[in-house]
């Protein structure tokens, strides 16, 4: 992948599908900002020329965001309502379906919006623009209901449904970012869906907050916590010249607990660690007990040196405390989340954390789509990393002559 210029110069020569504008929800308003931001200072920074042709008269803005307001009846009823035209406009629709700090009233109780609310808004504000957009794109980073992705038993299987609402109200192009199971593509075959990853991201945050960091296979071993997050931990272990290692998770079948059945233990595949500095690369960090005893694995039994947890989508839903108690234990150094879903404020001030910041990266897909350009060079960050990894190593390697 080219260096976002470099990407973003490539755009010079293209027409957009339309003018733009961005639909923040209430969940994401935050990231919405920051993003819109970062479009307009691509435009005023690369494209300037093109900004100031008579055809692009709406093409630079100081924002492109535009609001669309959600209220509740007293019952607790939605309704939304459209505050600017839309019509023609390149729409993209940003929504947060874990931010449960979104609130409303019903029945004169504070009610806290869970992802099933969130749901109902996004379809609310698409039925408001009415058809009478351009083209209609949601972004929604963590995919609801994305661990219900494939049957086992008599259930539902609710992501699927999601997806099927949401073209068949006219949405063209859904946008998410490290999916559970990427497969649940397969419920659209026809329909575009695209699942964007961050291995970048958690390598710039670790080069930028980790002191004498050795990426290469003598000094870290990238881990899977389990099966299921093999496959973008093998990739990212191949691109950087790591080692990798897996754990699985060994559960009792006989009973169900909470929704699933319990682990029994963590057993671990893979190679010896004692010394090397050990990331642990998964999609989500729900309550965090699992990833946490995978952590003290590493660091206890197997004698790791230094232990990073990289995952996309910090949840948190038990609160910070077990973090606390672990990072005082010394049973991890390093915590790297991205900022694609809400984050505690707390958390924040955590010694242990970093932020892989995506707002930028959100930016540059926007920009592409609405040009309607190829994303190819997004979707696999294998020469960025490589190009990182290089800048990385000839300042290092800078540092050491110069102390010399």
């Amino acid at each position: 992948m080219a260096s976002d210029s470099s990407l973003l110069k490539k755009l010079d020569r293209s027409m957009p599908v339309a003018p733009l504008a961005i639909v923040a929800l209430p969940s994401a308003a935050a990231l919405g900002e920051k993003v819109s931001r970062y479009i307009s200072s691509f435009r005023r920074e690369y494209r300037q020329e093109v900004a100031e042709a008579p055809y692009h008269d709406s093409y630079y803005q100081d924002s492109y965001l535009l609001n669309v307001d959600l209220e509740r009846f007293p019952s607790g009823e939605g309704h939304a309502f459209q505050e600017e035209s839309l019509r023609g406009r390149d729409v993209f629709i940003l929504v947060d379906v874990t931010n449960y700090t979104v609130t409303y009233r019903m029945n004169g109780f504070i009610n806290h919006m869970s992802p099933d609310d969130h749901f109902q808004d996004l379809k609310r504000v698409i039925a408001a623009i009415q058809g009478r957009a351009r083209r209609v794109t949601v972004i929604m980073p963590f995919l609801y209901e994305g661990r219900q992705h494939h049957r086992t038993g008599r259930e539902s299987l609710d992501a699927a449904i999601m997806l099927r609402e949401l073209f068949d109200l006219g949405v063209d192009n859904f946008i998410t970012f490290d999916a559970h199971d990427p497969r649940i593509a397969s419920i659209a075959p026809l329909d575009n869906f695209d699942n964007f990853v961050s291995p970048y991201q958690f390598l710039h945050a670790l080069l930028d907050t980790v002191d004498d960091l050795a990426v290469d296979k003598d000094h870290i071993v990238v881990i899977s916590p389990d099966e299921g997050a093999l496959d973008r931990t093998v990739y990212f272990a191949n691109v950087i010249g790591a080692d990798t290692g897996m754990f699985y998770k060994r559960r009792d079948y006989s009973k169900i607990v909470g929704g699933k059945n319990p682990i029994v233990a963590h057993e671990f595949l893979g190679t010896d660690l004692t010394g090397r500095d050990a990331i642990v690369i998964d999609d989500m960090i729900s309550s965090g007990g699992s990833m946490l005893d995978t952590s003290r694995q590493l660091k206890f039994h197997m004698h790791a040196n230094r232990v990073f947890i990289c995952t996309t989508f910090g949840l948190f839903t038990d609160g910070l405390e077990a973090f606390d108690r672990a990072y005082e234990e010394g049973a991890f150094d390093k915590l790297v989340t991205t900022n694609l879903t809400h984050l505690p404020d707390e958390l924040y001030e955590k010694p242990y954390f970093a932020e892989a910041d995506m707002s930028r990266f959100m930016a540059t897909i926007i920009d592409y789509f609405n040009h309607d350009a190829s994303i190819s060079g997004m979707m696999v960050a294998t020469e960025k990393i490589c190009e990182l990894l290089a800048e990385y190593n000839r300042m290092e390697k800078k540092a050491l002559q110069g102390g010399s």
